[in-house]
């Protein structure tokens, strides 16, 4: 047996040790189906019971500290203090006077269905929490983003306003939860929204609950007479009580309305031809009248509550909170001043202004001036009115972006010419005009607004738009209007408000940092939580960018084609931009306003420390139009006035340079490219601008060493020239005796208009100057010394001369012919002339009277041109003498007229006058050789 076991073990091994490796041997075991499936149930059951013990035990403790549910904090509220600015001074305490409660039973159902339909559809199905809606709400938020919808029903609405902090944390959130199923338990559905309905916040002025809504915005004495657009209209309020106020923003307000309506209409409430129908009510045709007038700093505690809503969700009217503001007290007082006509002259009482006064270092408004006149819950001139803002946009949207991303200088040169948009619609500027090339500096400072446009595009819509929304700017974004270049020179459809530009305006002035306008810093609630909501600064654009475009704005104030002059004022440094908006044509013809009449007109400016938004006009076209002058610069006015009394007794501070900017001298632009003013460039045309380091121009300017080279190219032409013309001239003199007199004449032939003549005589009592002055003339010598020889040159005032002399006959045998002698050529001149103390004779200046002479004063007329009435032909009788001056007019009427070409003269009879007095005869020329005088004889004039 043992050897037939053995041998079947061995037969049994070499049997396996012939099997194919990787083979099973024999049959394989059967495993336990669902072995793994079972040990994947319970990994999982076992994880599920951990977490929900985890869960569990972190729920409970996190419950553990909630509040419990007190019937006094849901039915009672408590109030708010707020603080200014020191942290000390409580301005206002607001709480729970102008509550009027209202049960449920005097609620009527189309309320009640309102605000169900909008707030919590399915009010009366949960039990505090609907997880329904939150699974909801976390689809739209992952669809639309974070916010786009709520998941909180009425019931933790009311956990939440009544008795937890605004901190958005999970912890807050489960005890909200928590909460909201213990006041199911606690109270009734028709409890709680009567308390939800009682504690609402609808409006500012301390406008909650719904009664209260009803009196103040329909005037209705009880809640029941509300109608269905109506209580649509309330239910649509809460989500954002300034959004959609009625009174303020009827637009929005509208659509909200509608919004409600079909909600209403979706879930059954009211059938969608009800919904049609009250659509189709004015949202504001049914609105009270706003009476009720605003008590001190209302207007800026009202931007205080909406703050605090939107950045907390709490309600500063039952919350019992501490908020800490920006508000300068001592700003705010004079604002209100400003507004109550206290400051300025406003022209009539329907002439509006909104100021908003920012802090630049931290954006904390220091005061806001909502409106004249204005009253609880009216409209906000400063923070909810939204006007064109003009060309104030052209730092923001043109200027400023070309500075931060094309790194464009303050006088990079721009062609302010015929242009029209991209779309061929022509663009003009205000004066209808065109100043050629301008610098950016000086297109801002006039306000073209060509260069705007130009400006606009060559950075290009995108950029704009991007560097306008990092200074807080959102443009379309807020009414879907369409964006476009008309922008770039404020054409927008609905607009800005003061509050947005001035928090704009005021990262120029913070090198390049914006801070978000804001009144609150901090507010601390019941239960000691301390939220901080002062805005994080960021930057928006690049320091040089800052520097650049506020130095730019300085021109604006400081220069001579500056729109601002008005609002410099001594020991501050301001820069600023205004702005003006238009009518349409249809207002113009509709409420026959006049071509001049503006819509609005804006001022924004600042200092190192502070910036002010001004906007001026009217709220309606109806209620009138700027015109006047006094209108036209109330905007600078307010400015002036205001940031003189808040900047007095603190420091001034200035705008620093940055390293980043470099100041460069350059000639004023006349083409595209800015150059380096070189030698001979006028200083008149030369100015100082400021570059992006690294981009300032290296070339110099040859355009006025070019035209100096020019002009002295020219000059040099000239002279060769004018040489060249003087020697041409040749003078010409010819002296005669004749009837006891000696008649000198001179002329030049080439002669200039500029050709001057000096002519002198020498004579045996010396040598002397006879006449001086332009032109040709002549000259008479009366009784000359018989037998002398008289010579005369004439030298003209291109160094060329020629001379004559005559030889007068001895009284014995006195000639009866001329002794005359020809011109000299020789050309010489007597250095040696006496100075004489001539008249200019008026008859064309060519011949002078000599007061000093020793012969008698003879009044000559003087020969226009060459005298040639001596040779011409003809007995020339003279011209009686009148022993007239030179000076005097008794020959004038003889200057050029007595023409002798080949005719005889009749003198005129003696005259014997003298404008100047009488004149006592002269000496003869030769005493020593005393001759009877001869009947003095003139020369007759000729015109050439």
């Amino acid at each position: 047996m043992s050897d037939n076991y053995r041998s079947r073990e061995e037969r049994r091994r070499a049997m396996n040790d012939n099997k194919p490796e990787g083979k099973s041997q024999g049959k394989p075991k059967k495993k336990k189906k669902g072995g793994l499936f079972r040990k994947i149930v319970a990994a999982v059951l076992l994880i599920g019971i951990i977490g929900l013990i985890a869960g569990v035990g972190t729920f409970f403790a996190m419950i553990s500290d909630a509040p419990k549910v007190d019937d006094s904090v849901l039915k009672n509220s408590f109030s708010s203090k707020v603080y200014a600015n020191d942290g000390k001074t409580v301005v206002k305490e607001i709480g729970a006077q102008k509550r009027t409660y209202v049960q449920y039973d005097e609620i009527p159902q189309v309320v009640k269905n309102a605000f169900i339909a909008t707030e919590d559809v399915r009010f009366y199905k949960h039990h505090g929490v609907d997880f329904y809606r939150i699974g909801g709400a976390l689809m739209a938020n992952f669809k639309n983003g974070f916010g786009a919808e709520g998941g909180s029903t009425i019931t933790q609405q009311v956990v939440k306003n009544s008795f937890l902090s605004p901190k958005k944390t999970v912890k807050r959130k489960v005890q909200e939860m928590w909460l909201a199923y213990q006041l199911e338990r606690k109270y009734s559905k028709q409890q709680i929204l009567e308390m939800y309905l009682n504690k609402i916040y609808f409006a500012s002025g301390e406008v909650y609950g719904i009664e209260r809504a009803a009196e103040k915005f329909y005037g209705v004495k009880s809640v029941k007479d509300l109608t269905l657009d109506e209580a649509a209209m309330l239910a649509g309020l809460p989500k954002a009580p300034t959004t959609y106020n009625p009174v303020t923003n009827p637009e929005n307000a509208t659509k909200r309305r509608n919004t409600v309506l079909n909600l209403m209409a979706k879930n059954g409430f009211i059938t969608q031809a009800e919904a049609d129908k009250a659509k189709q009510v004015d949202v504001q045709a049914h609105l009270a009248k706003q009476t009720e007038s605003t008590s001190k700093y209302d207007v800026f505690i009202d931007q205080v509550i909406e703050e605090v809503k939107k950045k907390t969700d709490a309600d500063p009217f039952s919350a019992g909170l501490e908020i800490y503001t920006t508000l300068d007290t001592n700003a705010q007082d004079y604002v209100d001043d400003v507004m109550n006509n206290k400051v300025v002259n406003f022209p009539n009482d329907k002439f509006q202004a909104g100021l908003v006064v920012v802090d630049n270092e931290t954006g904390g408004i220091q005061a806001i001036g909502g409106g004249r006149n204005r009253v609880s819950g009216g409209l906000n001139f400063a923070t909810n009115m939204r006007r064109q803002p003009g060309s104030t946009i052209k730092p923001i949207l043109d200027y400023g972006p070309a500075i931060e991303n094309l790194k464009w200088s303050t006088g990079q040169p721009i062609k302010d010419e015929e242009y029209h948009y991209s779309d061929g619609t022509p663009i003009r500027n205000f004066g209808r005009n065109y100043k050629g090339w301008v610098s950016a500096r000086e297109a801002l400072g006039r306000s073209l607004n060509i260069p705007a446009l130009k400006a606009f595009q060559a950075t290009g819509a995108d950029k704009a738009k991007e560097f306008a929304t990092g200074l807080g700017l959102k443009l379309d974004e807020e009414d879907g209007e369409a964006y476009s270049e008309s922008y770039s020179i404020g054409g927008f459809r609905t607009g800005v408000t003061p509050l947005q530009m001035a928090g704009a305006y005021s990262a120029f002035a913070n090198e390049g940092m914006y801070n978000a306008p804001h009144t609150v810093t901090k507010v601390k609630f019941p239960d000691g939580t301390e939220i901080d909501l002062t805005p994080k600064s960021k930057r928006a654009m690049q320091d040089y960018t800052a520097f650049m475009m506020t130095d730019m704005m300085k021109s604006v104030v400081n220069e001579s084609y500056g729109t601002a002059r008005a609002v410099r004022t001594p020991g501050l440094e301001i820069a600023g931009k205004t702005g003006t908006s238009n009518f349409s044509a249809d207002e113009k013809k509709r409420y026959n306003i006049p071509d001049a009449g503006e819509k609005d007109v804006w001022f924004n400016g600042f200092t190192p420390n502070y910036t002010i938004s001004v906007w001026t006009g009217y709220e309606t076209a109806k209620d009138g139009y700027i015109l006047s002058a006094n209108e036209t610069g109330m905007a600078k006015n307010i400015f002036k006035h205001v940031i003189t009394h808040i900047s007095e007794g603190k420091p001034k501070g200035s705008f620093k340079q940055p390293d980043s900017v470099v100041e460069r001298s350059v000639e004023k632009p006349t083409g595209k490219d800015l150059k380096r003013p070189s030698g001979s460039t006028p200083s008149s045309l030369i100015t100082k601008e400021y570059f992006v380091r690294g981009t300032a121009p290296t070339k110099v300017s040859q355009t006025f060493v070019k035209k100096e080279k020019e002009e002295k190219k020219e000059d040099k032409k000239e002279d060769k020239k004018e040489k060249k013309d003087n020697k041409d001239v040749k003078p010409k003199i010819t002296a005669s005796y004749s009837g006891g007199a000696i008649s000198v004449n001179w002329s030049a032939s080439n002669a200039a208009s500029d050709t001057t003549f000096t002519v002198t005589m020498s004579s045996p009592n010396g040598s002397e100057q006879l006449a001086s002055g332009a032109g040709a003339g002549g000259k008479t010598i009366s009784n000359p010394a018989p037998g002398a020889t008289y010579s005369f040159t004439v030298t003209t005032n291109t160094g060329e001369s020629a001379s004559s002399s005559v030889k007068v006959p001895d009284s014995s045998d006195q000639a009866t012919e001329d002794d005359s002698t020809k011109p000299e050529d020789d050309g010489t001149t007597d250095d040696n002339q006496n100075e004489d103390n001539s008249n200019t004779d008026q008859n064309n200046g060519s011949d002078q009277g000599d007061d000093s002479s020793t012969q008698p004063d003879d009044n000559q007329n003087s020969n226009n041109g060459s005298n040639n009435g001596s040779n011409n032909g003809g007995n020339n009788s003279g011209n009686t003498d009148n022993n007239n001056n030179d000076s005097g007019n008794a020959n004038d009427g003889n200057s050029g007229n007595n023409s002798n070409n080949g005719g005889t003269t009749t003198p005129p009879a003696d005259n014997g006058g003298s404008d100047s007095g009488s004149q006592t005869p002269q000496t003869p020329a030769t005493p020593s050789t005393p001759a009877t005088p001869a009947t003095p004889q003139q020369e007759p004039t000729t015109e050439n």
